[in-house]
């Protein structure tokens, strides 16, 4: 069931790994903290001043834009949304509280902005996102904004701050309308790039614990396939490239492969196994079919390699996985009511043990799965 009290676990647990993350020499700035929920119907309705179509039917995501650009990139944006038969509903400012960041935080954000945009021809579910995900490219490539999500199913606030910023930052997290069963949150420490706002986790579909060791030459096999990329479900990808984004993290490079397989039409499950398969190649008891999977699926795509946690959501399935030696921990456990948590961690929430009726680690070479619409 949709609640406030999973925003606030998430939240709680996120303040609690606040060891996680680096600091920056002010003290206030983060190199990034962030949280991914499912998209809150009922408190967007209560804080727009237009009218939104039913649920499932519009998408919805925050927009980062230098303020001196925010005018005419929201005009090409606009622009875009036509080209894409979508219709931008409007826009919101998002109440920030700028005075609880560190000064080299504050130096550099952005203008924060909500954009609604719905079709023109009454589509849903995943004809929606895809065409959402080509508008949320296109901007990007062609405008240069930055969206930290732009779906109808998910939404990310997020920024370089801290985890203990995160929540004070952005009041629209306390509100209680705010409801998900489902939220990812993340604390960064930056080891491949330098803090920024559009680098903080998570990301479209992924946050991330670790590093991918492999992600050079991931990105030079990606970039020389690009040539080579087709999907009918989502038209003419030449607009969508550079499908990884030149001075992106290596988080941020994995997020944007595994969203480019999963909006072409596999699972997520099946996208995240093509991105970190298990190690294979000498197993004996390895099962037939899962074998030919790997085998067949190692012609197309190498494996990002690295020791890695990454947890991943489609806003109804969320799951986490290990690199292919579990190298990274992960730990979980289940309530007697139906929580589940999971984290880097054990004891990122406090939860009374007596409720526990299960509760494990991540295995390499296994995935963890959790379908909120199934149960």
């Amino acid at each position: 069931v949709p609640g406030h009290d999973i925003i606030d676990v998430a939240l709680s647990s996120l303040r609690n790994l606040e060891h996680r993350g680096a600091v920056g020499s002010d003290a206030g700035t983060g190199d990034g903290a962030g949280i991914l929920t499912q998209i809150p119907d009922a408190f967007l309705r209560g804080v727009v001043s237009f009218e939104l179509p039913a649920k499932g039917t519009y998408g919805a995501g925050l927009v980062f834009v230098a303020a001196d650009e925010a005018s005419s990139a929201q005009a090409g944006f606009e622009n875009l949304a036509a080209e894409e038969n979508l219709v931008v509903l409007g826009w919101r400012e998002v109440p920030v509280r700028p005075e609880v960041l560190g000064d080299l935080a504050r130096d550099a954000m952005p203008q924060i902005r909500q954009v609604f945009v719905t079709s023109s021809d009454g589509i849903s579910g995943i004809e929606l996102e895809r065409r959402l995900f080509r508008l949320r490219k296109r901007s990007e490539r062609s405008l240069g904004i930055y969206h930290p999500s732009l779906s109808s199913r998910t939404i990310v606030y997020k920024g370089m701050v801290t985890t203990l910023q995160l929540e004070p930052f952005y009041p629209d997290l306390s509100d209680e309308r705010f409801e998900s069963t489902l939220a990812l949150v993340h604390s960064r420490f930056s080891t491949n790039t330098f803090p920024s706002w559009p680098l903080a986790h998570p990301f479209r579909m992924i946050a991330h614990n670790g590093e991918i060791n492999t992600v050079k030459g991931n990105r030079n096999w990606m970039r020389s396939r690009e040539s080579q990329l087709a999907a009918e479900v989502l038209g003419d990808i030449k607009q969508l490239t550079p499908i990884i984004t030149p001075d992106g993290s290596d988080s941020a490079s994995f997020d944007e492969v595994v969203e480019l397989l999963y909006m072409s039409g596999r699972s997520l499950p099946h996208a995240m196994m093509m991105m970190i398969p298990e190690a294979w190649e000498k197993q004996s008891d390895i099962d037939e079919s899962r074998k030919n999977f790997y085998e067949y699926h190692s012609m197309l795509m190498e494996p990002w390699d690295g020791p890695a946690a990454v947890i991943f959501t489609d806003g109804s399935m969320v799951g986490a996985t290990l690199d292919r030696n579990g190298l990274r921990p992960g730990r979980y456990l289940i309530t007697d009511d139906g929580l589940v948590v999971l984290a880097s961690e054990i004891g990122v929430a406090q939860i009374d043990p007596a409720k526990v009726v299960r509760k494990g680690r991540l295995q390499p070479g296994r995935m963890f799965l959790v379908d909120t619409e199934n149960g």
